[in-house]
């Protein structure tokens, strides 16, 4: 066990120093990670913003359900349950009669001109109602419907197509967003894959060296691994920088909100802290299997 971790700490020594002497390419490598990973992290923040927008606009977006006026404490429970019970329903809000007749007045009669509270008093034409809120992808006309089915209910009301094809837009602004980073991560991937695999190619003579010598293949590879490490390490610094203060900074300047108070900009802590972690992690791993497969093409035999 003292052997393993003694050739631990070697390999790590000698990626340190393989990074110092081979500071030029490897500055290079690190430069490649970085523009990549700057790139990257600005497509997180900008994604996953998005992503929050599409879920408060569906949030928004509701069923409602106005019951009969006959309808008691039990039957409003009854019914609650029901509505609970259809596949897609996220949460259900009650409000009684007088709820929705302020609600109406507030609408359509703020300044009190029209008279409405005179003219109706305790005799209004309000229901009480139940707003529905519904899951993602949930089909709004489907739960509209089964909602009208229950005993009890006086009339449903969704949105019509309107909110249908408003649902059908966010969810394909949320992919086609997802798909857009994944596609750039893919890309960014390859290029720093490559930049790191030059590197390792500028240095073949000094691997058929070693392997003339009788070095055995973990102790050519692992050094150069550590080495691959370490320059995506070095290269996530500055994204990790950029991304910390650069968000906080524009989240204080757009003062939380971007264009408007419709679309709220994600807190930065801890959101900054976990695009860190991504870019972190991403760049040790690229910088990993990167190496990794570019040694392994010069050890064509075990020993």
């Amino acid at each position: 066990m003292s052997k393993f971790f003694r050739r631990i700490g070697r390999y790590f020594k000698e990626g340190f120093w393989g990074v110092v002497r081979h500071g030029a390419m490897a500055l290079s490598s690190a430069s490649a990670v970085t523009i990549t990973l700057t790139i990257i992290s600005i497509f997180l923040m900008f994604s996953f913003n998005l992503d929050q927008f599409t879920r408060e606009i569906e949030g928004t977006v509701q069923v409602s359900a106005t019951l009969e006026y006959e309808c008691d404490g039990e039957d409003e429970l009854r019914i609650r349950d029901a509505i609970l019970k259809i596949e897609g329903v996220d949460k259900v809000t009650y409000k009684t009669r007088e709820e929705e007749f302020d609600y109406f007045v507030e609408m359509y009669d703020a300044d009190g001109k029209a008279g409405l509270r005179e003219i109706y008093g305790d005799q209004h034409p309000m229901h009480a109602a139940y707003y529905i809120n519904v899951t993602s992808n949930a089909d709004l006309k489907m739960i509209a419907s089964e909602v009208a089915k229950i005993e009890g209910i006086y009339e449903t009301s969704y949105g019509g197509e309107g909110a249908v094809l408003l649902m059908d837009a966010l969810d394909s602004v949320r992919y086609g967003g997802m798909i857009l980073v994944a596609a750039l991560s893919a890309l960014a991937i390859f290029l720093i894959s490559n930049t790191i695999k030059l590197t390792i190619y500028a240095r073949n003579k000094e691997i058929a060296i070693m392997r003339a010598v009788g070095a055995s293949n973990a102790d050519i590879r692992f050094p150069y691994v550590i080495e691959g490490i370490l320059i995506g390490l070095l290269g996530s610094l500055v994204p990790v920088g950029l991304t910390i203060f650069g968000y906080i900074y524009l989240y204080r300047f757009l003062g939380g909100v971007l264009l408007t108070q419709m679309w709220p900009l994600i807190a930065p802590h801890p959101f900054v802290l976990y695009l860190s972690a991504i870019l972190v992690a991403a760049g040790v791993i690229v910088g990993l299997v990167g190496s990794f497969f570019s040694v392994s093409k010069y050890l064509r035999w075990k020993r």
